[in-house]
């Protein structure tokens, strides 16, 4: 008798997300991870119609907090590019403004 191995539905959803946002083979990641072909690709088909057909662990609400893609990344780094620019347009000012205030009235 084969039993076949036990994958979290996390990591599930991440090699789902892997081939339709990252757009990596699902014969190579099959290939790549020893699973099977059909098997990867049922997931991918499940995955596309439901976006995260499978469902978290009760102790991990969002499964993005633990698999993270190269297009996650990319978004993170977007955001945190944003918030640096605001940052130091705000920083910016707020030296301009002391320059203002601390200059004597002659």
């Amino acid at each position: 008798m084969m039993v076949g191995k036990y994958l979290d539905p996390e990591y599930k959803d991440y090699l789902c997300r892997l081939v339709v946002e990252d757009k990596r083979k699902v014969t190579e990641l099959a290939r790549e991870l020893n699973i099977s072909h059909s098997t990867l690709q049922k997931w991918v088909g499940m995955y596309k119609k439901n976006q995260s057909v499978f469902k978290p662990q009760p102790q991990n609400p969002s499964p993005k907090a633990g698999f993270k893609t190269v297009s996650d990344f990319e978004k993170e780094i977007r955001e945190r590019d944003k918030q640096i620019a605001k940052l130091e347009e705000q920083n910016a000012i707020l030296k301009k403004a002391m320059h203002v205030f601390t200059q004597s009235p002659d």
